[in-house]
């Protein structure tokens, strides 16, 4: 019976390898992804040989749009995934961002975090006050005197004043 099986299967591979991998070569990326997708579509071929389904040249076909379509939905996946999380990493230091660097380490520790969580982390001065387990009042004061702080170090308050008056 085993044997049966297995000349079955080999001859549906004889038959169908080339015309499978090259389907899966023009529409992929790459000839090791076609390779790969190529043999998943055998390995799920051998286990229909098992339950005595027919492997023609149709069916075998069938396998490899299904292994395909899975494959180009994972692909999409990840790529989605990566970009949110490139749009999540911080953005390096550059020039113009040194000044702010240098302006902020000079705060005190309780007044620079409370002014990160709020414009880098995005969080509301509720949420902060419940990460910090202070009172929402606490943490806007901090911020207010961290905003005041931060842009006498950076020069920009008196400019912020001339904008209001």
């Amino acid at each position: 019976m085993e044997m049966a099986r297995e000349k079955h299967f080999l001859a549906a591979h004889a038959a169908c390898h080339d015309k499978v991998y090259r389907y899966l070569r023009r529409r992929c990326e790459g000839a090791s992804t076609a390779e790969d997708l190529c043999a998943e579509v055998f390995r799920i071929a051998w286990e229909r040989s098992q339950q005595d389904q027919d492997l023609s040249v149709l069916m075998m076909f069938g396998i490899a749009r299904n292994v395909l379509r899975n494959h180009q939905r994972s692909a999409m996946r990840s790529q989605n995934l990566a970009q949110r999380l490139e749009g999540e990493r911080p953005r390096p230091v550059d020039s113009d961002d040194g000044a702010v660097q240098e302006a902020l380490e000079q705060l005190k520790p309780d007044e620079r975090e409370v002014l990160l969580l709020t414009y880098w982390d995005g969080f509301t001065s509720a949420e902060i006050a419940a990460l910090l387990n202070l009172p929402a009042t606490a943490v806007r004061m901090r911020l207010h005197r961290a905003r005041k702080q931060l842009g006498a170090l950076l020069g920009t308050d008196r400019a912020a004043e001339d904008v209001q008056r």
